[in-house]
């Protein structure tokens, strides 16, 4: 039995949801978001609360159960609050700067990377070595943030490099004379 899944997802005030030919949508102050339903789980929406249910007690509906009740509750956190994502670049000469829908980034390379950001994303820069990444669909903001990560994966040396905020790295002692 899935812990997570028996949990129904509550709806807050200001937000509807709908199920309509396989697809749930939600909106909210912050915008809407729609996610394709899975047929090995059944979906209620009932009392101002989602409930979630494998159709059948095989094994792919039950692996199927906790992970759609997670993506309803995403779908319902976004619209209300919205995700963040935070970056730190460590590095002499590393820097970031927010142009716009563009980001630009010095990491040490002989040219600068610039990547657009997705439609649907907020990219800010309060100072040259943090990144904030926010907006309402959490995997687009995963995605991205793990984009900008992977121009410059945080060493163990000296710890250069782009890491999530609170991310710990495990550092190496060099070698010894």
């Amino acid at each position: 039995m899935s812990r997570i899944g028996k949990r129904p997802v509550e709806i807050p005030s200001g937000v509807e949801a709908k199920i309509d030919d396989g697809i749930l949508s939600v909106k909210g102050p912050k915008g809407t978001l729609t996610m394709g339903l899975s047929d090995l789980v059944s979906y209620k929406l009932e009392d101002g609360k989602i409930a979630v249910d494998p159709v059948n007690d095989t094994k792919p509906a039950r692996s199927h159960w906790g992970m759609q009740r997670t993506m309803v509750s995403n779908l319902v956190e976004g619209v209300t609050e919205g995700f963040t994502k935070t970056l730190q670049i460590t590095g002499v000469g590393y820097r970031a700067q927010s142009q716009g829908k563009k980001l630009k980034l010095q990491l040490g390379y002989s040219h600068d990377v610039d990547l657009d950001v997705p439609e649907g994303l907020t990219v800010t820069t309060p100072d040259q070595t943090t990144v904030i990444i926010s907006g309402i669909d959490k995997q687009s903001v995963g995605q991205f943030a793990a984009e900008i990560r992977r121009w410059r994966k945080p060493e163990p040396y000296k710890g250069k490099g782009i890491k999530y905020q609170g991310e710990y790295i495990f550092r190496k002692e060099g070698k010894k004379k």
